[in-house]
């Protein structure tokens, strides 16, 4: 097998993931020769821009709240630390807290999952439905007993995020190619590679299945079928007549629907629903608004009756059938081929501690953090690792 050029590690897939876990890699040893393989460099439809830019520490699993807190450290000297010349990101981490209302038959999960914040010092409190409508006055949450409110989540600006790691990436040494993978190279079970799609070949000790809502296609290049699919998102940006004096957290409501404060009257609105279409299909339309948000969205804030939809988008969830947590590391049949894949939504404000986590797997170093939780083996033993009643916070 002939190979045009010879790399330590390839990263198939230049989002978050992959930016971060190059930065990790080339920071700690300057010596790795690091490629990026991203077929849009525009990142037009990368899941990393189109996402709600959310970080939370409310997660009922230890490890993914570890992986928050690591985020939170990160952001408090992103700017400065991912500096390249005269330019530096500006992720607008606005800490307004999330919320996240439980009905009657939640509420014993909820309360589980905050006991184990509660003694990880995540700064997240029990409000019951009273408190949260004297706080947070546009909501009608009487039907409901409480919610969770943490007050060190927030949002930020994913791109900026983004552009950070790749950037820094590329001054630290990786090699940054516009190219599409059509195959992993692999002999006896070892990664030798990357067929690139106009049939050019790349060697690689390690090779990173970063591809996001396209990974189930690259793994299956090697004869691995993850239960993953791509699975789209609709968002939608409303204005109301309302411009509350409060500020108001990142709400999602126990039917799944989210509202997301953004400035003054506008808000962010969206929600994750069983009949959502799988692939890639980035149409976007007003009919799920009004015929199924809006209709929850006035039950539990009346005075949204009036509102119009000013934009938005749609985006694909990477959803892990399995159990919604993300695959990280080697895969137990293929050595050097390292998933970070399945993150169901909450991939962004994971990518700092998993791209240094899987950054010194790859290196061989003991890790900063132990997430074997999520290892890939888990699929093979058939040992899923849930959220807590079987789903995501």
């Amino acid at each position: 097998m002939e190979f045009s050029k010879n790399y330590d590690v390839i990263l198939v897939g230049g989002g978050v993931m992959g930016s971060s876990i190059a930065y990790y890699l080339l920071k700690e040893d300057p010596n790795l020769s690091v490629a990026i393989i991203e077929m849009d460099p525009s990142y037009k439809r990368n899941s990393t821009v189109l996402s709600d830019g959310n970080l939370r520490l409310q997660f009922n699993i230890k490890e993914n709240i570890l992986i928050s807190q690591y985020g939170l450290k990160m952001l408090k000297t992103f700017k400065e630390d991912m500096r390249v010349g005269d330019w530096a990101p500006e992720p607008s981490f606005r800490q307004e807290g999330n919320l996240f209302i439980t009905d009657a038959d939640k509420k014993n999960n909820a309360i589980k999952g905050l006991a184990m914040q509660e003694s990880m010092n995540c700064q997240v409190s029990w409000l019951d439905s009273d408190e949260i409508s004297a706080r947070f006055p546009l909501y009608n949450v009487d039907k409901f007993p409480g919610g969770t409110y943490g007050i060190l989540d927030g949002t930020m600006d994913p791109q900026s995020i983004l552009t950070a790691y790749s950037k820094k990436a590329v001054e630290l040494g990786a090699e940054y190619i516009v190219a599409e993978v059509g195959e992993l190279l692999q002999a006896d079970g070892h990664v030798r590679g990357v067929r690139l799609s106009n049939q050019e070949k790349l060697s690689a000790k390690f090779v990173v299945n970063s591809a996001g809502a396209w990974g189930k296609q690259f793994a299956k290049t090697a004869g691995i079928d993850l239960p993953i699919d791509p699975v789209r998102r609709q968002v939608f940006v409303i204005e109301t007549n309302e411009k509350p004096d409060e500020t108001y957290p990142l709400t999602v409501f126990p039917s799944g629907l989210y509202l997301i404060p953004e400035h003054s009257n506008r808000f962010m609105c969206g929600k994750s629903m069983e009949n959502d279409p799988v692939g890639f299909d980035f149409n976007w339309n007003h009919d799920k608004f009004m015929d199924v948000l809006w209709p929850e969205l006035i039950e539990v804030v009346p005075s949204f009756e009036h509102l119009k939809i000013v934009s938005g988008w749609s985006g694909l969830y990477a959803v892990n059938r399995f159990d919604g947590n993300a695959f990280l590391g080697e895969w137990p049949e293929m050595q050097g081929f390292i998933l970070v894949n399945g993150f169901s939504g909450h991939g962004f404000q994971q990518c700092h501690a998993v791209g240094r986590y899987l950054a010194e797997q790859i290196r061989g170093v003991e890790p900063f953090v132990d997430l074997t939780i999520f290892s890939p083996k888990r699929l093979l033993e058939n040992k899923p690792v849930f959220e807590g009643a079987g789903k995501l916070v």
